[in-house]
């Protein structure tokens, strides 16, 4: 498929993007392609050049297609001016971002150990029990749901606590940066369709896959 480049947009994934590079540690191409993106500090201008590194292809023509196949899966978003990566420490950027991610004001990102690395909301007990729940389920996880998914036809990648009306309490949501893992558990309603969730995901990213294969 032909198409032209505007090179006066700077390209970034958009929240459906950051999920799908995130949710799993399994890399394909479109994976390596929004990693690439993110591995920039700031969001880059388009250019032919940029794509054919991006996506590894030596075909700029396959490389386009793949950017027209990420944009009609709704993972890729051209801006009008550039962003930058959220900068600092994570005990001070998390706190930013995190509240933004869950319509009820609770939420926390717990590492691969089972401690939370920034809790918004949670009482301390209560964030450290979920911390520890959150990587026993992320273990179940890893090794499970490749299967269950197969076996009945989904691609799910989040658990939760469910009450008697079906209504998740609770999530819990995997969050790989390279291959490092994390948990994102959040009560209540998520909302992940915001940019702060790409900022999540780009400062994980900047600080825990960097220097990984992506």
């Amino acid at each position: 498929m032909s198409f032209s480049l505007n090179t006066d947009l700077f390209l970034w994934p958009t929240p459906a993007g950051a999920f799908h590079l995130a949710a799993e540690p399994a890399a394909n191409g479109l994976r390596r392609f929004i990693a690439a993106l993110l591995r920039e500090p700031v969001t880059p201008v388009v250019a032919e050049a940029r794509l054919q590194a991006w996506s590894g292809m030596e075909s700029l023509d396959d490389a386009q297609d793949l950017v027209w196949r990420m944009q009609e899966l709704g993972w890729l978003q051209g801006l009008p001016a550039p962003r930058r990566a959220p900068e600092g420490p994570l005990e001070k950027v998390l706190p930013e971002l995190l509240p933004r991610l869950t319509h009820g004001g609770k939420v926390l990102l717990a590492d691969a150990q089972g401690f939370y690395v920034s809790s918004q909301g949670f009482p301390h007990e209560v964030a450290e029990e979920l911390s520890a729940l959150a990587a026993d389920i992320a273990s179940v996880h890893q090794r499970r749901s490749g299967s269950l998914n197969r076996n009945l036809g989904l691609s799910g990648s989040a658990w939760g606590l469910i009450d008697a009306a079906g209504q998740s309490q609770v999530g819990f949501w995997p969050l790989y940066a390279g291959r490092e893992r994390f948990v994102l558990v959040v009560s209540g309603i998520p909302a992940f369709n915001r940019p702060q969730f790409v900022d999540l995901v780009w400062v994980l990213h900047q600080r825990y896959a960097m220097t990984q294969d992506t």
